[in-house]
């Protein structure tokens, strides 16, 4: 699949903002006229159930259901964990479902979250979840189900760890729920398979509009019967899309063509890490994937000035104003020509609007020994709630 958009009547800008920016290609619009056109709310729409059969597979688990968003297959994934309250979600404070969902956890589920800080590093550890599990069953709101996410700010969870929590959940009759939507960058950058990852939790959402390229959708996964059950959810919710094969068919196209796109553009995001990083820029987090968050302070600029630069070249960054702190977020349909031109740009402001930076004495990578120096600066690198 050609990362061109093939929309020549407008001239064309390259969105770092978040992968979500990925835009339908013409090739995408004349496949869409093939799907079938059934009532997934029935079950009744081929590509729908085509799409949700591939997907469970490609997980481990047993069955799948195609939903409208991330947001929605978390909270769905979730909710058929959490039965009864008082009861508590245990997350790293910096995910998804805690910090970007709407609060959804306490709305859908009448749950609580323990939000924990990795205490040793970039993940949660074995030793985060045990430390803080809820067992309080007079006063507290009981720990049910864990939540961890991968890729999360574009770092890796290693999955020696996740089967260490696994171990933990099981010694404790815990839930394991994965917000996997960007877990596509995990496996293409440790060479672990989905399935491998999928088969350690008891629910699992992946983002099809993420990295996959999709133009919407995301995928809940687990057991027939919690899938089941999803689906009356999903309803309850108002996700029942009816003939929504034409989005699965384009979902299943992106898995197969997009998806393997995944190590250049990790290439490429480390490639652009490594040269801003040269010019004195900082890396807030270690680029394991796609994802740059950045700190400009170094050189005495502010994001602002390189967005301006930037934009000359059609080239969009998140730039919240006087800050010093970004986040870049390359996909498939970003070029290695594009990103020559952020280096150049790059450099050209650097050279003639920054201070001298002795980048010999800078780290050039992100220590792992303390989580909690990043959660503060990088909400200025989601200024308008892209994720």
């Amino acid at each position: 699949m050609s990362p061109v958009i093939d929309n020549a009547a407008r001239e064309h800008v390259y969105d770092l903002t978040s992968d979500t920016a990925t835009q339908p290609t013409d090739e995408m619009f004349d496949l869409m006229k093939t799907a079938s056109r059934g009532d997934d709310v029935f079950t009744a729409d081929d590509d729908s159930n085509d799409l949700e059969a591939f997907m469970a597979n490609m997980l481990g688990q047993e069955a799948a259901l195609f939903c409208t968003s991330g947001t929605q297959s978390n909270q769905i994934g979730l909710r058929t964990l959490l039965n009864q309250p008082p009861h508590s979600v245990l997350c790293d404070a910096r995910a998804h479902i805690f910090v970007h969902e709407c609060g959804g956890l306490s709305y859908h589920s009448q749950a609580s979250v323990t939000p924990v800080m990795p205490k040793k590093g970039l993940y949660l550890t074995a030793e985060d979840v045990e430390a803080n599990i809820n067992k309080d069953t007079l006063t507290g709101a009981v720990t049910r189900v864990v939540a961890l996410e991968n890729t999360l700010n574009g770092t890796i969870m290693p999955i020696e760890e996740i089967r260490r929590i696994r171990a933990v959940c099981d010694k404790h009759g815990l839930y394991l729920h994965l917000d996997g939507a960007r877990l596509w960058n995990a496996s293409a950058a440790t060479g672990v398979s989905m399935s491998e990852y999928g088969k350690l939790f008891d629910s699992i959402s992946v983002c099809l509009s993420k990295g996959a390229g999709a133009p919407i959708g995301s995928i809940i996964a687990s057991t027939k019967d919690r899938i089941r059950h999803a689906r009356h959810l999903r309803k309850l919710m108002g996700g029942g899309w009816r003939q929504a094969g034409f989005l699965a068919k384009i979902a299943r196209h992106c898995i197969e063509t997009a998806v393997p796109t995944m190590p250049e553009t990790h290439k490429l995001a480390t490639r652009l890490a490594n040269h801003l990083q040269s010019l004195g820029i900082r890396l807030v987090l270690p680029c394991h994937t796609n994802m740059l968050f950045i700190d400009t302070a170094p050189t005495g600029l502010t994001v602002e000035d390189f967005a301006v630069e930037l934009k000359k070249k059609n080239i969009k960054i998140t730039a919240t104003p006087g800050s010093t702190i970004s986040r870049v977020v390359l996909h498939y349909q970003v070029t290695p020509e594009v990103i020559e031109q952020f280096m150049d740009v790059a450099t050209s402001v650097v050279k003639l609007h920054g201070k001298p930076v002795n980048t010999t004495s800078m780290e050039t990578d992100v220590k792992e020994d303390n989580g909690n120096s990043t959660i503060e600066p990088l909400t200025a690198a989601y200024p308008s709630g892209k994720n």
